[in-house]
């Protein structure tokens, strides 16, 4: 039974500790035809969720026009090449499901030192 485990476990992805509130960068591999190319996707992490191999994260940024746009990565996927944190905020919630209502300067999280 353990060897079937391991067998459908994926192979552990070196990517940084996630946290809510983090701003990241996630790079994401695209196939367009029979073309690839990697697009950068940066938001802010609004929600984890832990798993093992089902891990996932929720990416929210603001795209043209004011219009929120949220995308979930799994964790574990090939289709995510690289995951940089660009600023860590100081955040008292999991999920920040409250941040879809804000706008502007509302919007905004104190930022947290990273040792």
């Amino acid at each position: 039974m353990n060897e079937l485990l391991q067998a459908v476990q994926a192979p552990k992805a070196e990517h940084p500790q996630l946290a809510p509130g983090d701003t990241v960068k996630v790079h994401v591999r695209i196939v367009e035809g029979n073309r690839e190319r990697v697009q950068i996707f940066q938001g802010v992490v609004i929600r984890l969720r832990k798993g093992g191999n089902n891990a996932n994260f929720t990416v929210r940024r603001i795209a043209s026009h004011g219009v929120g746009v949220e995308r979930t990565f799994l964790l574990q996927s090939p289709r995510v090449e690289k995951i940089e944190i660009t600023r860590s905020a100081k955040v008292r919630r999991a999920q920040l499901y409250y941040l879809r209502d804000r706008r502007g300067k509302a919007a905004r999280l104190k930022e947290r030192r990273r040792r």
